[in-house]
């Protein structure tokens, strides 16, 4: 990130999403082997042919081999895509602009310039009111709203992008392609309270 900085942008803060979303990937992760290996034995031990007697001894091998590949299945299929798109996605807030970035192959970049902003909105669900973690939604006029999901710290989070947004320079102008909205220190009076929308 910081070598596709503006010339005088800093960066204040980069954070990964919660990671709560994480939860269910890392139950999977533990069960999954601890399954395999009960059903394994299960089979080694006859209750396959207990249950069905046309099986011989000869589908041993393949059954337990089964128990193996549902288990790694379970890890390369379910848990390693879920821990890599949580791993690569960042949100980093500059000295003029929010910068969401997702994916690792196929990487999609969401940026709102600050300049535009014109309201500052947290959104919190009551298990993300739990994890200090929420949803931040900056308004930029023309019914146009960029959401950041599982913002971690979200009460902090608003809190830098308001000093950052309060910091801007009059003369502060839009990136090309985009268009000014509020002019610097001209804050919407919601938007120096925080605009908290608690759910």
């Amino acid at each position: 990130m910081r070598k596709e900085l503006h010339p005088g942008e800093q960066v204040i803060v980069s954070t990964r999403p919660q990671p709560r979303k994480l939860t269910g990937a890392a139950v999977a992760f533990i069960l999954a082997p601890a399954v395999a290996a009960f059903c394994a034995a299960w089979v080694v031990r006859g209750g396959a042919r207990q249950v069905v007697p046309e099986l011989d001894s000869q589908w041993t091998p393949w059954l337990v081999g089964a128990c193996v590949l549902a288990a790694a299945w379970v890890w390369l299929g379910y848990c390693l895509p879920r821990l890599l798109r949580w791993k690569h996605t960042r949100y980093t807030l500059t000295s003029t602009r929010m910068v969401a970035r997702h994916g690792l192959l196929k990487r999609h970049d969401q940026q709102v310039n600050l300049a535009n902003v014109r309201n500052v909105r947290v959104h919190e669900t009551l298990l993300q009111r739990l994890l200090r973690s929420g949803n931040i939604s900056l308004e930029t006029g023309q019914q146009s709203v960029a959401t950041f999901q599982d913002v971690p710290e979200v009460a902090r989070f608003r809190d830098f992008i308001l000093d950052a947004i309060g910091e801007l320079p009059e003369d502060t102008g839009p990136w090309p392609g985009e268009t000014v909205g509020h002019p610097a220190g001209a804050m919407p009076w919601d938007m120096r309270e925080g605009g908290r929308d608690e759910r």
